[in-house]
């Protein structure tokens, strides 16, 4: 059997099952929403409500054998060159535990840094410093904004840390106008340090704060941060070429978020994801958490052609994982080639999108209920709540089940109007609360949910060199834009650039 064969035998599956709602496949299989369930870690998930039944899920998992994907977890943990189109190894999960004994040497490298990390956050917190701003774009900002965000405590922190990222300059002054410099830090995280919208964005911030004496730097060429930017060496941390930037939250890219919810919190978000780390090295595949998940998006995507997919978080503390997962997924699986150069066989990622209930409800569920584009979702919440609105908590739980319920099922009516076909799909994941061990779990299944999907299509999720075209192009109109003459070969721009100049 190839994976085209597996592909192939999918879409078989799909047509036989075409018409069977979702209620009649739990009528049918009437354990399923058991044994489609899985527990591991702080983390609940529930598979019952996709459109699969037990013969198609067998077919989904004989797919997953014949692309080796349990190899493909031993070549991650074991530090190969995985990432053949950069030639590096891919190795984010030494940053969070010794899953590996060939990546005992990144491993401690990683610790090493940690303690610096955690020294640099115990000076700030001595010191008369109440604001730090973050600046980073990326990998350098979405993993460290949504985590910080998430976990922060509701009484605030000690240290109150401010993300920028965008090169527009109403981001930068918007932040600082509500600081004052005397009392403010600023980090700078960029892996190549080449990133014009860091590069930009630190300048500014450096010359509001009257210098580089309160400026920090991450980065995996830490000696172009310190040149740059005149930041003393003792303040620049490093990262690697074997982390890529939206796996980075683990590394130093994370010390904005142990400013934010404290060094030994931030450890328990490493801890929970080491937890992951080890599920997925040496589950079962039927019962490999990562695995099922990515199956899962592979038969939306390849069997039944959904062309987008959703991520709706009851709880607004995760409001911005819809982005986070934005990038993580269409950044490593929006691939057209295979890892030999040929096309690849079918599709390949969907787009991602979402919002946080219950305020999406009254948005663009509209479409999710009603529409004629079949959306398949996950949908995220927390068993306990920390705040003491215990009704509140009840009435968005209730929400979050009787969306997963109204989408899947679907209500008859004589008016067309209000007729819901059903028939959507969905998968239920529920933290015990949200906690960093919690947080750091349910991220690392992402990854390597991704991962799993990169092996079955035979693409590379860690490059991403589909970014590249358009910055290179954006740095050499920025001086068309100065005034300087530069020749504009594209007639359109040329058109435009003329009407911007005036």
């Amino acid at each position: 059997m190839t994976t085209n064969d597996g592909l192939t035998a999918l879409h078989a599956h799909a047509q036989r099952l075409q018409g069977t709602g979702i209620p009649s496949l739990l009528a049918a299989e009437p354990d399923r929403v058991k044994t489609l369930a899985l527990k591991v870690g702080p983390l609940y998930v529930n598979f019952a409500r996709q459109t699969y039944d037990r013969a198609a899920l067998d077919a989904l998992l004989e797919l997953a054998a014949v692309c080796d994907v349990a190899g493909g977890f031993a070549r991650l943990f074991g530090g190969e060159r995985i990432n053949i189109t950069e030639d590096r190894a891919v190795l984010h999960s030494a940053l969070r535990g010794d899953a590996s004994p060939k990546a005992a040497a990144e491993h401690a490298e990683a610790v090493a840094v940690q303690r610096r990390m955690g020294e640099l956050v115990k000076a700030l917190e001595a010191s008369s410093v109440t604001d730090i701003v973050s600046v980073g774009i990326g990998g350098s900002d979405l993993g460290p904004r949504l985590v910080a965000d998430a976990l922060r405590p509701a009484s605030g922190a000690r240290l109150r840390v401010h993300f920028v990222s965008n090169v527009d300059g109403a981001a930068m002054q918007r932040t600082l106008a509500t600081l004052d410099p005397a009392t403010t830090a600023g980090i700078l995280i960029s892996k190549t340090f080449g990133t014009q919208e860091t590069l930009l964005n630190g300048a500014i911030l450096r010359d509001w704060l009257g210098g580089s004496e309160r400026l920090y730097a991450v980065s995996a060429n830490p000696e172009r941060a310190a040149r740059a930017f005149d930041i003393d060496a003792a303040r620049v941390l490093p990262m690697w070429d074997w982390v890529g930037g939206r796996y980075s939250l683990w590394s130093a890219v994370g010390f904005p978020i142990a400013l934010a919810i404290g060094f030994e919190r931030f450890g328990q978000l490493l801890a929970g994801a080491a937890e992951m780390d080890a599920h997925a090295a040496s589950a079962p595949l039927e019962r490999n958490l990562p695995v099922l998940h990515a199956l899962t998006d592979i038969w939306n995507r390849n069997a039944l052609g959904c062309a987008t997919h959703a991520v709706m978080t009851y709880d607004q503390r995760l409001a911005l994982l819809p982005a986070y997962l934005q990038q993580l997924v269409m950044e490593s699986l929006g691939k057209r080639v295979k890892l030999d150069g040929s096309p690849v066989d079918a599709d390949t990622v969907p787009v991602w999108w979402g919002g946080a209930g219950t305020d999406v409800q009254h948005s663009f569920f509209q479409a999710l209920h009603q529409g004629t584009s079949i959306v398949p979702a996950d949908f995220i919440g927390c068993v306990h709540n920390d705040d003491p609105y215990t009704v509140n908590h009840q009435a968005l739980l209730a929400n979050l089940l009787a969306q997963t319920e109204a989408l899947a099922n679907g209500q008859d009516s004589d008016d067309p109007h209000r007729q819901y076909p059903g028939g959507r799909p969905s998968t239920l994941i529920l933290l015990d609360a949200l906690t960093p061990h919690a947080l750091g779990a349910l991220i690392a299944m992402y990854e390597h949910a991704v991962y799993v999907q990169s092996l079955v299509w035979g693409i590379n999720a860690f490059d991403q060199f589909g970014v590249e075209l358009g910055k290179q192009l954006a740095n050499q109109l920025l001086p068309a834009l100065q005034g300087q003459g530069v020749e504009i070969a594209d007639p359109m721009t040329r058109e435009v650039l003329g009407r911007l100049r005036g």
